[in-house]
């Protein structure tokens, strides 16, 4: 069989692993990568030889490295490779019939039907993992895959009829899924990625390819109070079950967590080693997705009680001469960067900037202002939008011109006085100073453990 992998990142990589060496392969890719294989008889590889502009994949003009494909009897494309393939080929087109993406083939493949799938704007990755583990520390064998960095392929076929499978889904593995898990959860939904999806509406309808496919006797979990996670999850003809409120997983007055009616108490918000609102809302979604597998409140509690994050949310670097360092760079909307700055009561230093994804900056300026900030450091391509945003709001201790990340930590650190937080949450993308989100939180990281103390607290 001759296969055609659209896109070589992690998936396309897992795709041409999982069919192994006994087919012929077309690889086409955006741009040049190091890590291709050797091009063969039996492999090509297509790409363009131009810089690929900043940003998410899916956003070329020239998609003369898509050819070839028609000749292909099976085509797989990894996520954000998609809009290309629109641009590309009318709907009808004869060779839509052949393209399938490496979710599809995982949900036809796998023995079991107890997958949870996870989807939102922000939180996904933390969500995905908590659940994982409740489910584990319940005595369950779980599989954790999917945005998160684990290609499903990678395990498909450890997966045994009684495992369960916990899937990160973004809106891009979610945009031409034909697919839904047996238990649906959407976490808040707010405006992401409009440098890729159309608008709005083509966002959510994205996110309800979770639950469209979805049978009655599955589950739709969303969370209370925001209205396009109730919309996302009104796509299932399943049961509905709202969480951070009745009969979900909520925060109880008295700060105690509990879900269900009559209530089940799971462990108090004081226990809980994850900073934020927002992380008290990922307990409750992960703690509803798994009391629908098994009612563990104690493998609840030992869990929320002791997972302190994943790397580059919100993540403690370090603390020196009493200032405390936070790598929030996973961070790229200004609505996860409000949420961050509201996780802290201390003064702020806050490095704010990055590529833009045309989203809008007036809600975080007036989060600025009421967030005890000291200063912010702006950099990248939003920048002056940001600039403009906080000075509207009269918000006007602002920092320019800084290009790489030694120089925004120290200039950082010289205003920080000990008992200080200096975070770094971006609200924007990450590309053009930085390759990626990862790129950017290592580097801060390394910025920070690089500094030496002055031997005294200010």
């Amino acid at each position: 069989m001759k296969i055609g992998i659209v896109g070589w990142g992690i998936e396309g990589q897992s795709a041409f692993k999982y069919f192994g060496p006994g087919h012929e392969y077309l690889i086409v890719n955006e741009h040049p990568r190091d890590d291709f294989p050797a091009p063969s008889e039996k492999i090509k590889i297509n790409f363009l030889s131009g810089e690929k502009p900043p940003g998410i994949t899916g956003n070329v003009d020239d998609l003369s490295y898509l050819e070839g494909l028609e000749a292909c009897e099976k085509i797989i494309v990894t996520p954000t490779s998609m809009k290309n393939l629109e641009k590309k080929y009318p709907k009808n087109a004869p060779i839509w019939d052949k393209v399938t993406s490496v979710m599809e083939i995982f949900f036809d493949g796998v023995a079991s039907r107890n997958i949870i799938g996870i989807t939102g704007t922000k939180g996904k990755g933390t969500t995905s993992t908590l659940t994982a583990k409740m489910l584990e520390a319940a005595g369950k064998k779980v599989h954790l895959g999917g945005n998160i960095g684990i290609s499903v392929l990678d395990f498909l076929e450890d997966v045994q009829p009684d495992d369960w499978v916990v899937l990160e889904l973004s809106s891009f593995q979610l945009y031409s899924l034909r697919r839904s898990p047996h238990i649906g959860v959407c976490l808040m939904v707010v405006p992401e990625h409009m440098d890729w999806h159309a608008d709005m509406a083509d966002y959510v309808a994205a996110k309800s390819n979770m639950f469209k496919h979805q049978k009655t006797d599955d589950i739709a979990i969303y969370m209370a109070d925001n209205s396009y996670s109730e919309k996302i999850a009104n796509a299932s003809p399943g049961k509905k079950i709202a969480y951070y409120d009745s009969p979900g997983a909520r925060v109880r007055n008295d700060g105690m967590i509990v879900i269900g009616e009559p209530e089940t108490e799971l462990i108090h918000k004081s226990k809980v080693k994850l900073l934020g609102e927002h992380n008290l809302q990922n307990i409750c979604a992960a703690a509803t997705a798994a009391w629908q597998v098994v009612q563990d409140p104690k493998a609840i509690e030992e869990v929320a009680g002791s997972f302190s994050g994943l790397e580059h949310r919100l993540e403690l670097v370090r603390e020196l001469d009493g200032v405390k360092y936070y790598d929030d760079s996973f961070g790229t909307t200004p609505d996860t960067a409000t949420v961050a700055l509201l996780a802290f009561s201390e003064p702020k230093i806050i490095i704010l900037g990055g590529s833009d994804k045309g989203a809008y900056f007036t809600g975080l300026a007036e989060a600025v202002v009421k967030s005890n900030v000291k200063q912010a450091i702006v950099i990248g391509q939003t920048a002056d939008k940001i600039s403009a945003a906080l000075r509207a709001k009269g918000f006007n201790n602002i920092i320019f011109g800084l290009k790489t990340m030694p120089e925004i930590v120290t200039e950082a650190r010289k205003h920080a006085k000990s008992g200080d937080v200096v975070l770094l949450s971006a609200a924007s993308a990450s590309f053009g100073l930085f390759h990626d989100y990862k790129d950017r939180g290592n580097q801060f990281k390394s910025a920070v453990n690089s500094l030496s103390s002055l031997g005294k607290t200010y």
